[in-house]
């Protein structure tokens, strides 16, 4: 019997005999027939060296460390959580907490699209239910509320935060735990964030959300990417509103937000679970930051296709040229990812059953660079290209946008009017938006630093 290693898992593995395997490396690829001691890495980059290290999540942490459980004794507990609330060994935060004998649970929190993740489409509400298993309520903040009610904060002492953030502002999970640190600082409840890593990494991109532009896909002042993880975040939050909260953090153990090839997300060690029906991989969670201003115009954004906020497209516009005027604006935003053109049909959403020309980003091959790779920079200039090459196209959706009615949603996404006016602006460059993002980014990376676990 032949066998195989895996990077990072100890012992051998049997392999059938007789069967092809492939070594891999960025130069070649070899076909082999195993033999008795064959070794099998997969592809990963040239600069990546496990060091037999593994990474503990906030909730590994809890479990194993008697000390951090102890001061849950005698309290009614909360859990905040969804369907990637998990160990790694798979089992839900909810059934590894139920299972603590110190440990009360009294109520669980849902946030947008549900507690169990079965919400498929953007903007649609769950409701509030009991949990068969464990015999508590599950209360819905996507539904009647989206802030916490009197009634809720009554049903606990401390609530334990399980989110799977993916390190953009929009993402309403932030705007969520950020609704809960005033709700607790108001009720006098105590919040406990169980961290887990960002796999979007610690790169910095776009503006800070401007004043008056607050909404529930930005509830504060927070960098587009801002390169955090929850728990950092709340941390930061907490600071900068000088709020009155019970707050703690329970880190992560032996986390390098920075290692390749995951840079925040630990490759080979976590199973990928959804953190919403549309973050499908850890492609799009890279190429979020620009693509999730694609839901606030008329161009499709992948929805009613199998790589939602990975694709960008419409049907009556060729986007091979689109690439090529992107190139000429600005050859070097689109550096650190594989642009490829492409052909799609949506089964749902905009543009249904109609052929869209379109453009993929991949950040999963060779051609990644995650320091180069600035997706809102991209999609902004793909806007800006789609302008210059037809000035009357109508771009901006008007339609109501996360409970708003008034504002256009390009704008509540990207914090204020500044990207809007930039595109249809036909004299402004990229040089302009440059102008315009660098500040804020360096502001936010002083505002971060102090908070920074990792």
């Amino acid at each position: 019997m032949s066998s195989w290693r895996f990077p990072g898992l100890d012992g051998w593995r049997p392999y059938p005999p007789q069967r092809r395997i492939f070594k891999r490396d960025i130069q070649r690829i070899h076909i082999t027939f195993p033999t008795s001691r064959d070794v099998w890495q997969p592809f990963v980059p040239h600069n990546f060296c496990y060091d037999g290290r593994t990474m503990k999540l906030g909730i590994e942490n809890l479990l194993d460390d008697a000390a951090l459980r102890k001061p849950l004794e005698g309290k009614r507990v909360a859990l905040l959580g969804h369907p990637p609330s998990l160990t790694r060994d798979g089992e839900h935060t909810l059934d590894a907490l139920a299972a603590c004998p110190e440990i009360k649970l009294s109520s669980v929190f849902g946030p947008q699209h549900g507690m169990r993740g079965d919400k498929q489409d953007n903007m649609v509400e769950s409701d509030t239910y009991n949990d068969p298993r464990h015999g508590i309520p599950v209360f819905s903040l996507y539904g009647e509320v989206r802030y916490p009610s009197d009634e809720m904060m009554q049903s606990f002492d401390v609530l334990l935060v399980d989110l799977q953030d993916i390190g953009t502002r929009i993402y309403t999970y932030v705007t969520t735990l950020i609704y809960f640190l005033i709700a607790c600082s108001e009720h006098g409840k105590a919040i406990r964030v169980l961290d887990r890593p960002n796999p979007a990494g610690r790169p910095i991109e776009g503006t800070i959300l401007e004043n008056g532009w607050e909404s529930f896909v930005g509830a504060g002042p927070i960098m587009m990417r801002h390169g955090m993880t929850l728990g950092e975040l709340a941390k930061w939050y907490v600071a900068h509103e000088k709020l009155d909260v019970d707050l703690d953090v329970v880190p992560m153990l032996d986390h390098n937000p920075d290692a390749a090839p995951g840079y925040g997300w630990p490759l080979f060690e976590l199973p990928w679970v959804n953190p919403s029906p549309n973050a499908a991989s850890l492609n799009m969670t890279r190429c979020f930051p620009g693509t999730v201003l694609i839901e606030g115009t008329t161009l499709s954004e992948g929805r009613g296709t199998t790589i939602s906020l990975e694709i960008i497209g419409a049907p009556d516009i060729d986007f091979e040229k689109v690439l090529e005027t992107i190139r000429d604006l600005s050859a070097d935003w689109t550096d650190g990812v594989l642009i490829r053109p492409c052909f799609f049909e949506p089964t749902f959403h905009k543009h249904v059953g109609k052929l869209c020309s379109g453009l993929q980003f991949h950040t999963d091959t060779a051609a990644y660079a995650h320091d180069r790779f600035r997706p809102y920079r991209l999609v902004a200039l793909l806007l800006k290209s789609i302008r210059q090459m037809h000035p009357d196209y109508e771009i901006w959706r008007d339609f109501p946008y996360e409970y708003e009615t008034e504002r256009l949603a390009i704008d509540l996404l990207s914090g204020g009017t500044f990207l809007r006016e930039w595109v249809d602006d036909a004299s402004a460059t990229p040089a302009d938006f440059d102008a315009r993002l660098q500040p804020d980014e360096e502001a936010w990376a002083e505002m971060r630093r102090s908070q920074l676990l990792y």
